[in-house]
């Protein structure tokens, strides 16, 4: 690990980035990361707290001559997306994330970097342990949960922080300050499970949809990449007309990822595997045509397996969930009319899965506009109910409404200008950040949120880039140099 990182300025931040990749930090499980912060800055002298949520904040004094400059809360979240290629053996519980570097892209041996929003953490602890930094007073806020929920900031404690100035630091494009972001909601459909035996001298088979190259559901739904839960239901469904019976099936594992991979075990009488195998590689090939530019890796199969359970879906509930499926939208459902370039509302498809005794199908709502969030959950809510499901909606969270005359988004302009001559763009994004829920929790909290060039997040081919990282660094020390 430390090999990638050998050499690489700022030094300081990578080896804090290396210190954290280092220790498993699911979501739900950020505890020892959590532990490992608290300890080192009782190491360093430094003032810390913790909520009941699991929320920690790290005060810093001022350097001589800051005392009277304004505190600064620096927020990331602790836990990481954890995804992994099928062929990958890695425990997310266990394991360290191997660290590799490619040139000037650092990534990962075959899972998710991390570095969202491990880019956050490391450079909050690196200020900690480097001296030499100018600053007024600092929070540093490190909050849990954010990737399955936004948790720990529904439930952060409004007194854990004093400052009324934050930058979010959980941003993934260098020269871009976000001054707002879309709320969400999760629609869930459940259908209980009901199960036949397995008909009578029928053959399992695998088919699946692989080699997509997923990604952020809200950062990257508007580049028309391949969904594998609506791909894969597109064979199903022809196969089930000849007869096909589902037993299992299995696709994606997060609500806020666009779905890179989905599999059924389905059982075919034997004589109709040649025709089903037929049906597959002509979709296959109609896969490949449409997505040629956006997922060109996009594969169809239909293999011979091992005797998967001993039962299958019953036919009726096996109709109400492909039909769903194929019904369901996922994608971008409407543009902002206000910002060039913004995606307003889109849904995506997320989860499926068949458990023990239930089908569970998980989608996604994001919006900029509450109304037209309201909108598309009611129309996912709609189709889902039609297909038979029962459904829940989550509580959501809110967006965070742009403030063109910020104080903070002032200062990071002038900052970045004066560092590298030449303007910032300004900024609203289709994600979901802190700042929409922070901003309700603390009222009065001026925000800005910004980062440095990183690619395919909550995919195993997130990447982050050098020398992106070395300017997105010294702009963080020049606007905390700077602030008034």
């Amino acid at each position: 690990m430390t090999d990638a990182i050998g050499g690489i300025e700022p030094q300081v931040f990578w080896n804090c980035f290396a210190a954290i990749s280092a220790i498993p930090r699911p979501s739900g499980h950020e505890d020892r990361i959590g532990g490992y912060i608290l300890e080192r800055a009782g190491q360093l002298g430094l003032e810390r707290a913790k909520d009941d949520c699991g929320n920690i904040v790290v005060r810093l004094p001022a350097t001589p001559g800051k005392e009277r400059v304004r505190s600064i809360c620096l927020q990331s979240h602790l836990d990481m997306v954890c995804e992994k290629n099928a062929d990958k053996m890695h425990d997310f519980l266990k394991d360290p994330i191997e660290l590799v570097r490619h040139g000037e892209v650092l990534t990962a041996n075959g899972t998710t970097l991390g570095a969202d929003n491990g880019i956050g953490v490391a450079t909050s602890l690196a200020i900690m342990e480097d001296g030499s930094i100018e600053h007024g007073p600092l929070e540093l806020l490190f909050t849990v949960e954010e990737e399955t929920g936004l948790r720990g900031a529904k439930n952060l404690t409004p007194g854990l922080v004093a400052s009324r100035s934050l930058l979010n630091l959980d941003s993934e494009e260098e020269g871009a300050l976000y001054i707002g972001c879309a709320g969400g909601k999760d629609t869930v459909g459940r259908w209980p499970l009901v199960r036949e035996p397995v008909p009578a001298g029928a053959v399992p088979v695998r088919v699946a949809v692989k080699g997509l190259k997923g990604g952020h559901s809200g950062l990257e739904i508007d580049k028309g990449l391949g969904n594998a839960i609506k791909l894969l239901s597109r064979a199903l469904t022809p196969l089930a007309g000849l007869g096909g019976r589902i037993a299992a099936i299995d696709g994606g594992n997060m609500r806020n990822a666009i779905p890179r991979e989905c599999s059924a075990v389905m059982y075919l009488a034997p004589e109709l595997v040649a025709g089903a195998r037929a049906v597959v590689e002509e979709l296959a090939a109609v896969f490949v045509a449409e997505l040629p530019a956006v997922d060109p890796g996009v594969r169809l199969t239909l293999e011979p397996c091992e005797a998967g359970p001993t039962t299958v879906m019953e036919p009726h509930l096996q109709r109400q969930v492909l039909k769903t499926i194929s019904a369901l939208p996922s994608g971008v459902q409407r543009m902002s009319a206000e910002i060039p370039g913004l995606v307003e509302t889109s849904t995506n498809v997320s989860v499926i899965n068949m458990e023990q005794d239930e089908v569970v199908l998980i989608t996604s709502q994001r919006s900029s506009s509450a109304s037209r969030l309201t909108e598309v959950v009611d129309t996912v809510q709609s189709i889902l109910e039609m297909g038979g499901a029962v459904v829940e909606v989550s509580e959501g969270y809110p967006g965070w409404q742009p403030n063109i005359d910020s104080p903070l988004l002032k200062l990071a302009q002038r900052c970045y200008r004066d560092l590298y001559g030449t303007e910032p763009e300004v900024k609203a994004i289709h994600a979901g950040l802190e700042c929409g829920i922070i901003g309700e929790r603390i009222p009065g909290m001026d925000m800005v949120s910004f980062g440095p060039n990183m690619e395919k997040v909550h995919s195993p081919d997130e990447r982050v880039y050098i020398e992106s990282v070395a300017r997105y660094w010294r702009f963080v020390l020049q606007i905390l140099k700077a602030a008034p």
